[in-house]
């Protein structure tokens, strides 16, 4: 199939569905005039009208969703099934793909609301997906090859996306949906700290995000383990690793990774 032809309908126009829209209509795969949003606020519709006028909104799902080659479900989870008792009857197993993004409904769940014939997709990003640098986690239920490729091309456009079995589903979206807030927390700790040693907030806070951003950009650049970062600037009885080792007393690492437990979905 030519993305250049595929008609794809996005269920809701909120944070994330209006994100998924407007990024897909800056990429190269998916025309904007093939893409149909549907929501119950026409002030969202607007918002994405006037961001892209191509694109055709409507306060109609089942409008949306006729000849669409993929459905994306962008709504919360209490809300899936409400839309699929709307859609059900329209959908054509044999040649429509539906793409849920509601986190905890997993594929029996969603078999159970359509079909075990249909060909399924959940997809977990974060709210980073808004500036297209999202993760985008993404497993799949009765899809070929060639569908999971297209499926994971489109979210890759958004960010960088994983194919993953929906049994890691949960600790992926911990890792990187949670996540995404446990990185802001220690931004907005690393400017606290900052702060109290005489910086100005809005300096400290720019110091912070560069220092990330500087520290992102070795990893990828070295491909390279942390650690091995860390060590070029632990020198013997330096201020880094008196500061580390205050942090590591203090349960940093393992503050990190129980945050990290506690929001793991069982």
């Amino acid at each position: 199939m030519e993305t250049t032809s595929i008609q794809i309908a996005i269920v809701g126009a909120g944070n994330m569905g209006g994100a998924i829209a407007r990024g897909l209509s800056k990429g190269q795969l998916i025309q904007s005039k093939n893409i149909r949003v549907s929501d119950v606020s026409q002030a969202n519709l607007d918002a994405i009208k006037a961001f892209a006028p191509e694109i055709t909104v409507s306060t109609s799902n089942r409008d949306i969703i006729r000849n669409a080659d993929i459905i994306v479900l962008a709504v919360k989870p209490w809300l899936v099934e409400i839309i699929s008792e709307e859609i059900e009857n329209l959908l054509d197993y044999k040649k429509q793909i539906i793409v849920s993004i509601a986190a905890g409904v997993d594929f029996a769940q969603l078999t159970g609301l359509f079909s075990t014939d249909a060909t399924l997709f959940r997809v977990i990003p974060n709210t980073a997906i808004d500036v297209m640098q999202s993760v985008s986690t993404i497993s799949s239920f009765n899809a070929g090859k060639e569908q999971e490729d297209l499926i994971v091309s489109l979210f890759a456009e958004l960010g960088k996306a994983f194919l993953v079995p929906e049994s890691q589903l949960n600790a992926f979206m911990s890792l990187s949906s949670c996540g995404i807030a446990y990185a802001f927390r220690y931004i907005r700790a690393a400017t606290e700290g900052g702060v109290e040693m005489g910086i100005y907030p809005h300096v400290a806070k720019e110091v912070v995000i560069q220092t990330l951003r500087g520290a992102i950009e070795l990893l990828e650049a070295n491909n390279s383990h942390p650690e091995v970062e860390i060590d070029k600037v632990t020198t013997p009885g330096g201020i880094t690793i008196k500061g580390l080792n205050e942090m590591e007393a203090n349960g940093f690492s393992n503050a990190v990774i129980k945050g990290l437990k506690a929001s793991h979905l069982k």
